[in-house]
């Protein structure tokens, strides 16, 4: 079961999924910090001032030690604004990607096409001159 698990776990799939994942938290809090520091302070200054991480609708107000019930709407703007930036950064690296797939498909099939024989290329000039 060991050796099993051994040849599992240094399968190529496996690894990939690792580095996709440690990459993938890295890309997360970069275009976090991206839509906080950046794109939000920007929509804040044309929208007035607002700050969308503290918008909110108090359902009911905070009685004593009773905490307010509220929904935080401003966070579900960032939030929203974070995935679609992420969703498109992934769109465009997947197109990047299979567009060079399918270059490099379009060179191997080029490269793999049969170059015809001394034969075949003296039985086409012939072809061509009976043509003429």
């Amino acid at each position: 079961m060991l050796k099993e698990f051994k040849e599992f776990a240094i399968k190529g799939n496996v690894l990939d999924l690792a580095i996709g994942v440690v990459i993938g938290g890295a890309f997360g809090k970069i275009v976090t910090s991206l839509v906080n520091d950046i794109i939000m302070p920007l929509v804040g200054a044309l929208t007035g001032g607002v700050n969308f991480t503290y918008l909110k609708f108090t359902i009911k107000e905070a009685h004593g030690s009773v905490p307010a019930v509220t929904l935080n709407y401003g966070n579900f703007i960032q939030n929203t604004i974070d995935f679609l930036i992420i969703a498109f950064s992934i769109f465009l690296f997947v197109k990047l990607i299979n567009k060079l797939k399918r270059e490099k498909k379009e060179e191997v099939v080029k490269e793999e096409a049969p170059k015809p024989s001394p034969e075949v290329l003296l039985l086409e000039e012939i072809r061509d001159l009976l043509k003429k």
